[in-house]
């Protein structure tokens, strides 16, 4: 699996984000949309919104939060194999 976090340093969805998944020992690749050019506008084409952090798993944009809501654990850890 290939997996790419779109986020910011600012964000704290973002952060738990990061720590489910160091947590759960799976790799990813971090793409801070603050320093990388072109990034912020990537995540607006393919999702329509400025909203961070985003998941790219295999080619597949995926929201692993819901705003009021926050992260969904249940759904990311079924989505990503972890038991």
């Amino acid at each position: 699996m290939e997996l790419t976090v779109y986020c910011a340093f600012w964000c704290p969805d973002c952060h738990e984000a990061k720590r489910f998944l160091e947590r759960h020992k799976i790799p990813y690749k971090e793409i801070d949309i603050e320093n990388t050019p072109g990034a912020a506008d990537e995540v607006v084409k393919r999702t329509g919104k400025r909203a961070i952090p985003q998941f790219v798993i295999d080619g597949e944009w995926v929201q692993p939060y819901r705003p009021g809501e926050g992260f969904l654990y249940e759904e990311m850890a079924q989505r990503l194999g972890i038991e």
